[in-house]
């Protein structure tokens, strides 16, 4: 980071402006461009008329953008945008980054949001370090302090609910951490310049209604994502009754075939608060939007933050491809896409590692008698 700690420094700059110019999706949520005569910041995606060189600033992290009065893009949608890894080199970076990144993917997690959720002297106490130290150290790495950073996180999620469904606002408020619609609405109008209805009707019609039907929303991540592999690993490893993973066919795959694997289906329960959330989730892939459409059971509405989280997590989609490659492309020359796999549930992954080593993946998903 520069010494300013809110834009890049003007090599970089030059390279966020030819990345912006050529709308290279690899760097989508590394950085963020702000445009000073229109007061907006975008995705470097974004399509609209590509702004003068003048006029741009460049942002590693929403907050920041946000923090300097610029607002969201309506039309490419900073939200969707994959979040910055966060990747830390332990035997390189100093000790103040890599704590700084830590509090962030912490504050990144819904769980941190709400108003009676950890806050960051819960955060510090986590990271082993004091209230004050924390604060001067995350301002000093993203030129935020970490509520700024958490505002913006609870907003941008705010706004992608506000789009991408028919949630009432209530709901919305309240998904995104916040107490009240009240407090929900004037920092929307603070922060946007638009109240939450005002966005809705200027994004017209959502996919999801959220009124009894499946919500839908949708995921950035940075290309090149070999879906056909990671849905690959999860058919392998589907158990009957929790999850199937289907083929372009609408079937299950062929023996001794390499089958097009399309989408994953499967139950998913989430304790919150002392209530328990049951439903079901979809994931599909839109490749040539670089995209992932999620679409989960109302049932799952009033935590879809953390369902987005976990799927975010369980196809690692804020991975980034570059980084990847030069590590293993030497071994992988023809592995472009690929990531590792994660889980939508802590415990569940550490049931299927311990059945899995002591029997086999195909009888650990098909034998009731080595579950019990």
């Amino acid at each position: 980071m520069p010494a300013d700690h809110h834009s890049t420094d003007s090599l970089e700059s030059d390279a966020c402006y030819l990345a912006m110019k050529t709308h290279d999706a690899r760097f989508d949520g590394s950085f963020f461009t702000a445009v000073t005569s229109t007061g907006i910041y975008c995705r470097p995606v974004c399509r609209v008329k590509l702004p003068r060189r003048e006029n741009c600033r460049f942002f590693r992290h929403a907050a920041q953008a946000e923090a300097a009065g610029f607002r969201p893009c309506l039309r490419c949608r900073p939200e969707l945008a994959p979040r910055a890894s966060g990747a830390a080199s332990w035997s390189t970076e100093d000790a103040s980054r890599i704590l700084a990144q830590q509090a962030a993917r912490l504050i990144d997690e819904p769980d941190a949001w709400s108003e009676d959720g950890p806050g960051a002297a819960q955060i510090a106490a986590r990271l082993g370090v004091s209230d004050r130290h924390l604060r001067r150290i995350f301002e000093s790495q993203f030129g935020v302090s970490p509520l700024q950073y958490l505002q913006t996180r609870r907003l941008l999620a705010a706004k992608q609910l506000i789009a991408d469904t028919r949630l009432p606002m209530t709901q919305v408020a309240l998904a995104s951490g916040f107490a009240s619609v009240r407090r929900f609405n004037a920092a929307f109008l603070e922060h946007y310049g638009l109240n939450p209805s005002a966005l809705r009707r200027a994004g017209g019609e959502a996919d999801g209604s959220g009124q009894g039907k499946a919500i839908e929303v949708r995921l950035g991540f940075r290309p090149p994502y070999d879906a056909s592999a990671m849905l690959g690993f999860f058919a392998r490893r589907a158990l009957r009754g929790v999850e199937v993973v289907s083929t372009s066919d609408g079937k299950g795959p062929a023996k001794g075939s390499k089958p097009d694997y399309v989408e994953l289906t499967r139950t998913l329960r989430i304790q919150q608060g002392g209530q328990a959330h049951a439903g079901w989730l979809q994931l599909r892939f839109d490749l040539q939007r670089e995209q992932m459409l999620l679409a989960v059971s109302d049932s799952l509405a009033a935590v879809l933050p953390i369902v987005i989280s976990r799927a975010r997590a369980m196809f690692d989609l804020d991975a980034e491809p570059m980084a990847i490659n030069a590590a293993l492309h030497a071994a992988f020359p023809h592995g472009d896409g690929l990531r590792v796999p994660g889980t939508v549930d802590g415990f569940e992954l550490a049931v299927r590692a311990v059945l899995g080593q002591q029997i086999t993946v195909a009888a650990a998903r098909t034998d009731r008698k080595s579950v019990v």
